[in-house]
């Protein structure tokens, strides 16, 4: 079984040996871990993988070869599991989903669900009251409703969650992916300006054949500064959540971006720009950067790019309290605002196609905020993009 398992990761051109999964085995053999497949996964990611960089494309085949394997769910031992088993779905009708009010944001909610905490006994599946799943209650999963907080399990596919309770696992997107065109990289590439500076480091082929001809076929060298790209890039990328549809578009266009900008910092940030970014998914809770810090340490020069399909609960950029995974003290807007102040060449790039932009509260309010300057990720809109950050 798990023979295969390293073959896949060999395709995948993760450099793992032979005899990292000899030890591997004679781990599992002495029993190191208990039966659990996420122990399994640290284990083998420990004893296959040698380098950070290769996370991602080990979780991707990891995920791909084990798909279907039950694992267990932290939750807070606050909610008794069995409220949350998914032993219906109830299937809403339209008109009974528009009937569905909102509590009126993440305050009330918290307040409502402190309440359900103390009246809550026992397991109720596919009601609109109780925490529970498969319904159109606030809390819970796998059910509807236009505001609430997902407790465990997955989402149905609606997102329109305000809150998500559990710990959250994003992946860093692949810097070192192989493009399969090079429309991105050509659309990027506009951005780019040379100067010549610095001392004189490579021969100037031109001016040296020109000059020994001058001078009577007597060889006549002539150098040159050396080129240099002279364009400082922040790139700024959303990622989890509804970004995770997006996974392979973004991962070229950061790839590209890696090859085409020698001056180039990046952070990650979830749905809206708060008090601090990351660099490391793997380390977003214990290695932040914050976000006033990237504002005193990169000057006014960088181009700032922001990447992110700006989906989200208008919550989350309008108000404190809304980010959907902890409290921010002030609302994302205000950072948003911040960075624009100090960067004044900046655009927005979002995956999603600009026909449903329209139908978006989150993107109508992010455009807004990014004075007009939000463009689509395709090979039109990434040009206009570049054109904006040229002037």
């Amino acid at each position: 079984m798990l023979i295969q398992f390293f073959l896949n990761l060999k395709e995948a051109k993760v450099p793992v040996s032979v005899r990292e999964f000899l030890t591997l085995l004679e781990a599992l053999k002495s029993g190191v871990i208990q039966p659990s497949i996420d122990k399994f996964y640290q284990l083998s990611r420990m004893t296959l993988v040698k380098d950070e960089q290769h996370f991602d494309r080990f979780d991707q085949v990891f995920g791909s070869y084990f798909k279907g394997v039950e694992q267990i769910i932290a939750l807070s031992p606050d909610i008794p599991m069995d409220w949350l088993e998914k032993k219906l779905q109830r299937v809403l009708t339209d008109e009974e989903k528009a009937a569905l009010q909102k509590l009126g944001g993440p305050e009330a909610l918290k307040k409502r669900l402190e309440e359900l905490f103390k009246e809550q006994k026992e397991w109720h599946g596919g009601g609109n009251k109780w925490i529970g799943a498969g319904g159109s209650s606030p809390f819970g999963h796998s059910g509807y409703h236009p505001e609430g907080i997902r407790i465990g399990g997955e989402s149905a596919g609606n997102r329109t969650a305000i809150k998500v309770w559990e710990a959250r696992e994003f992946k860093d997107y692949d810097g070192d992916l192989a493009l399969g065109t090079r429309n991105i990289k050509v659309a990027l590439r506009r951005l780019r300006r040379f100067a010549r500076e610095g001392s004189v480091l490579e021969l100037d082929l031109d001016k040296t054949i020109h000059s020994t001809a001058a001078n009577a076929g007597m060889l006549d060298i002539q150098m040159r500064p050396e080129r240099h790209n002279q364009v400082k890039v922040l790139l700024l990328m959303d990622v989890g959540g509804s970004m995770d549809d997006h996974i392979k578009q973004i991962g070229e266009l950061f790839s590209a971006a890696k090859a085409e900008f020698k001056h180039l910092e990046y952070y990650y940030f979830h749905n809206c720009i708060y008090e601090n970014l990351w660099q490391s998914n793997r380390r977003r809770r214990d290695q932040l950067t914050s976000t006033q810090d990237i504002i005193n340490k990169y000057g006014p020069d960088y181009k700032l790019i922001f990447v992110g399909d700006a989906t989200m609960s208008p919550y989350e950029i309008l108000s404190a309290n809304g980010s959907v995974e902890y409290n921010n003290k002030e609302a994302g807007a205000v950072w948003v605002n911040r960075l624009l102040n100090h960067f004044p060449h900046f655009v927005w790039l979002n995956p999603e196609p600009e026909s449903i932009w329209q139908y978006r509260q989150s993107i109508d309010i992010m455009k807004n905020l990014m004075k007009d300057r939000m463009y689509p990720v395709t090979l039109s809109g990434l040009e206009s993009a570049m054109r904006t950050l040229s002037k």
